[in-house]
């Protein structure tokens, strides 16, 4: 194979192994395109994911500056060589692309290519993406093309790779959206059971303090206040929401800061005491670091809403190359037994889910009267 500056088992290993790691769609792009340009030794490299309306959905490139990619303008439609390569489905290797038959010129800004190498990325029959090379850094003797059979075999190999890992990153993103939707499904039921029944209360409470005002203003008087710690519970009801929809980043502030903050919030919206603690805590994957977030929130979500708990408490620390997590609180307690067989889970199966999918193990210890305890222990990553 060409003799690039890192070619051989060792590079092809290390451009694998780089695709594999990334589950963000746009990540898995990037790094595709970027081994790609590495390993063949050329100056510029494209990926380009089509839509279903002549165009493509996402283009990265590689070896072009911002300043340069701005410059050029709109995405590229699917037409000349981009298009041969995603409707004949075959590799393309060219000495000059733009004395091919196909080639139908370039915006102004565009660098200019010559020798050119581009073959479909496949998922089954499906083409869900096109590879492309151009200038090959090499001696070219005239009306040859830079990129070799080799070059075009090891390109291959990669696209075979590369759609694995983006179908792969394509599921956890549409997982992620799943998980998403399901979130908001719970919140928008939790709101509708809890903030919506208190707001029905608030109004017809007014509605009793307005016509008591003129013959009995001392039971008036008491309405009023009622309506006052209703709208004051409604409000909490509404910040505990907003922190489950809104969690501090966890790629800025990571999982520590992140539950610190909305304990704090948490304590402040609510009568109850929640404080945090952490020791010896080291980062883990943002996988990991999500499920233990969820489930925290959850957790503090059945202290809070359904224990009616005094004192709740939330922390982290390490255990061996990982972390546990542990929510207690001194509410009222339940038999999970009962609590499966009556249907109402308390999002234990969402926190049991949470916990495996990131090879972690979900323990709750609870009892009638007793307090809750529920443990989330993740490996390291």
């Amino acid at each position: 194979m060409s003799q690039g500056p890192r070619s051989g088992l060792a590079a092809v290993s290390a451009a694998l192994l780089a695709m594999s790691r990334h589950l963000e769609v746009r990540d898995v792009l990037k790094t595709i395109v970027a081994s790609a340009r590495e390993l063949l030794d050329a100056q510029y490299a494209a990926l380009g994911v089509p839509d279903d309306h002549g165009g493509f959905a996402q283009f990265v490139v590689d070896g072009v500056s911002d300043a340069q990619w701005k410059a050029i303008g709109p995405l590229p439609r699917r037409h000349g060589i981009l298009a041969a390569m995603l409707d004949e489905a075959r590799p393309q290797r060219l000495a000059d692309v733009r004395k091919d038959a196909r080639f139908e010129g370039w915006p102004s800004a565009h660098p200019d290519l010559v020798d050119f190498l581009g073959l479909p990325i496949r998922d089954g029959d499906e083409v869900i993406g096109a590879l492309f090379l151009a200038n090959k850094n090499c001696p070219k003797p005239e009306g040859s093309c830079g990129f070799t059979a080799d070059d075009e075999e090891l390109l291959s190999i990669l696209a075979q790779h590369a759609a694995i890992a983006l179908t792969n990153a394509r599921l956890y993103e549409r997982s992620r959206e799943l998980t998403i939707a399901e979130e908001r499904s719970r919140l928008a039921h939790e709101l509708h059971d809890a903030v919506s029944q208190k707001l029905f209360s608030l109004r017809l409470t007014a509605q009793a303090a307005a016509a008591l005002v003129d013959r009995d203003p001392a039971r008036a008087k008491g309405e009023l206040h009622q309506v006052a710690a209703l709208a004051a519970e409604a409000t909490e009801e509404l910040r505990a929401a907003v922190v489950e929809l809104r969690p501090a980043a966890l790629d800025e502030d990571g999982l520590i800061a992140t539950l610190r903050t909305q304990t704090q919030v948490l304590d402040r919206a609510h009568t109850a005491r929640v404080t945090f603690s952490t020791t010896g805590f080291r980062a883990l994957p943002a996988a990991q670091e999500e499920a233990l977030l969820r489930v925290a929130q959850e957790a503090l979500h059945n202290a809070l809403r359904h224990a009616g708990a005094d004192q709740v408490h939330v922390s982290v620390d390490r255990r061996g190359g990982g972390a546990v997590l542990r929510v207690t609180d001194d509410g009222g307690g339940f038999e999970p037994k009962t609590v499966r067989r009556a249907g109402r889970h308390l999002g234990l199966v969402s926190m049991r889910d949470r916990a495996s999918g990131v090879g972690g193990r979900l323990t709750v210890e609870s009892a009638p009267g007793k307090g809750t305890t529920i443990e989330m222990e993740v490996p390291g990553g």
